[in-house]
């Protein structure tokens, strides 16, 4: 069986892909993939992992958990998402480290499922933009106090994928840049999917049109019927210059308004990120999904 599985990272999915993949749904069931709902399985897998405890599974747990998830033995693929799979927002800086918990989570998740055929999709995005946001999720007062005892010019993703593949060292593990989601978002549902290559996408647009003016989506889909681009670079150009001249005003620019992050920090901090994806890049069994590449 293979299991694809979407860890994360809080705040960058939101379930958005998931809603998308959804759209697919008779074509990936006419190809035996499942995408069960959520309630069917995130609190399900948490709740075990939790009470494992790091002990090993009963041999019969995988089965009782798959009996509860998917009600179709004829099934070769499930599609979990669970964007607080690793932790909560308010947990994701303890005991100083950024996602302490990412190794044994994924090691768990391994366990639960032995014998099948698991592979890892994960979204970041820029630590100036993300503490921001779960900052608000953990209800903390100051970025300082949610930190605890890391500094911001710490936060680092290639820290916790290394995590990750240390708890599941054979496993691939695909990971994206929540900025660059709007070009990416078609490719997105089929490599999370499994959806065959010559099936059409559904939903591959969702994404742009929650950033693109209504004008912009109906110039973009109208080249995309009588001119369609040859190669995804070219995909990609159609859609960044369409972005650009039709982007909805405020929907894409953060404002950082956290008093601990000043300008030369905030640029520091994206500098750094844009050299953590060269390390990440660089992480055996690691596949990052970046336009033009």
């Amino acid at each position: 069986m293979q299991i694809a599985f979407q860890i994360g990272a809080n705040c960058t999915d939101e379930d958005r892909l998931l809603k998308s993949v959804l759209k697919n749904a008779d074509s990936l069931l006419r190809q035996h993939i499942a995408v069960p709902g959520p309630g069917k399985y995130r609190s399900l897998i948490r709740e075990t992992i939790q009470g494992l405890d790091g002990a090993r599974p009963a041999p019969d747990t995988r089965d009782i958990l798959l009996d509860a998830i998917i009600d179709n033995d004829n099934v070769r693929r499930i599609v979990m998402t669970n964007d607080n799979f690793i932790c909560v927002p308010n947990r994701i800086f303890e005991n100083g480290l950024f996602y302490p918990q990412a190794e044994p989570k994924t090691r768990s998740l391994h366990q639960l499922f032995p014998d099948d055929d698991i592979s890892l999709f994960m979204g970041i995005r820029n630590p100036v933009t993300f503490l921001q946001e779960t900052l608000k999720r953990a209800k903390a007062v100051t970025l300082s106090e949610y930190l605890g005892l890391m500094h911001p010019e710490e936060v680092r993703w290639s820290d916790v994928i290394r995590r990750i593949k240390a708890g599941a060292p054979d496993t691939p593990l695909t990971v994206w840049c929540n900025e660059d989601t709007p070009l990416l978002w078609e490719q997105l549902i089929r490599a999370l999917s499994g959806l065959h290559p010559d099936v059409d996408v559904v939903g591959g647009l969702d994404m742009l049109s929650s950033i693109i003016t209504d004008a912009g989506m109906a110039q973009l889909a109208e080249t995309l019927r009588t001119a369609p681009p040859a190669t995804d670079a070219a995909r990609y150009d159609l859609i960044a210059s369409i972005w650009e001249q039709h982007a909805i005003e405020d929907a894409v620019e953060d404002v950082i308004d956290l008093p601990e992050l000043d300008p030369v920090l905030v640029a520091e901090m994206s500098d750094a990120y844009e050299d953590d994806l060269g390390k990440i890049a660089a992480i055996d069994g690691i596949t990052l999904l970046m336009p033009y590449t």
